[in-house]
């Protein structure tokens, strides 16, 4: 089945990195409430700064040091609200992909040795099982002309450009490197080609 959404809602958020327009949308595949924040007039737009964020409830909600998903969403949000314009496309895949359940059953095998790649290999799943349909759609559907990526992730520019979006540049984002994180973001240079620089700020 190829995917629809639409975009049912929009209402007004202030955050604590400024004032967003919230966007719901719904969809032909899944009940999942796959959302975007938008700030100021993205229509028509060049260069657009989007982050199109992946569901991270340890890390974005409890605020887990484990991953750096929660820091990765609030530079985002600010770097957004500073630039005056861009997107925050929030998608519900949790764990890249895998969800909650699996994700807490991998963070066991991490603290048992392994990295949070093979933790997932050995849960019979993919590294990074993760897609981005709705993203272009939602891209799609507030009419962006071309985005500037926040992400350190080439992986995410190569599937994003794929489903027809115009990516012009990327934007790091790079979070602080200490002793819960070190292993899994050295993890997701070596055996995921993540750009990071591996220095701490």
């Amino acid at each position: 089945m190829k995917p629809q959404l639409e975009n049912l809602v929009q209402t007004r958020i202030p955050t604590a990195h400024g004032e967003f327009i919230l966007h719901y949308f719904s969809n032909n595949l899944d009940d999942k409430e796959h959302i975007a924040l938008v700030k100021g007039d993205v229509a028509d737009a060049e260069d657009v700064p989007v982050r199109i964020h992946s569901e991270c409830f340890t890390g974005d909600v409890l605020g887990s040091r484990r991953c750096d998903c929660g820091e990765q969403l609030d530079m985002a949000l600010q770097l957004i609200n500073d630039a005056g314009k861009g997107i925050l496309i929030y998608l519900r895949q949790e764990g890249r992909g895998i969800g909650l359940l699996k994700k807490m059953q991998a963070y066991n095998l991490q603290d048992e040795g392994l990295d949070t790649v093979d933790a997932n290999i050995h849960l019979g799943h993919l590294a990074d099982e993760r897609e981005y349909d709705f993203a272009a759609l939602m891209l799609e559907n507030l009419k962006v002309k071309s985005i500037s990526l926040i992400t350190n992730n080439p992986n995410k520019i190569d599937e994003i450009v794929k489903l027809g979006i115009k990516v012009n540049q990327r934007i790091p984002v790079e979070t602080h490197i200490h002793d819960d994180n070190q292993v899994y973001l050295k993890t997701k240079v070596e055996k995921m080609s993540h750009l990071l620089t591996m220095k701490d700020k």
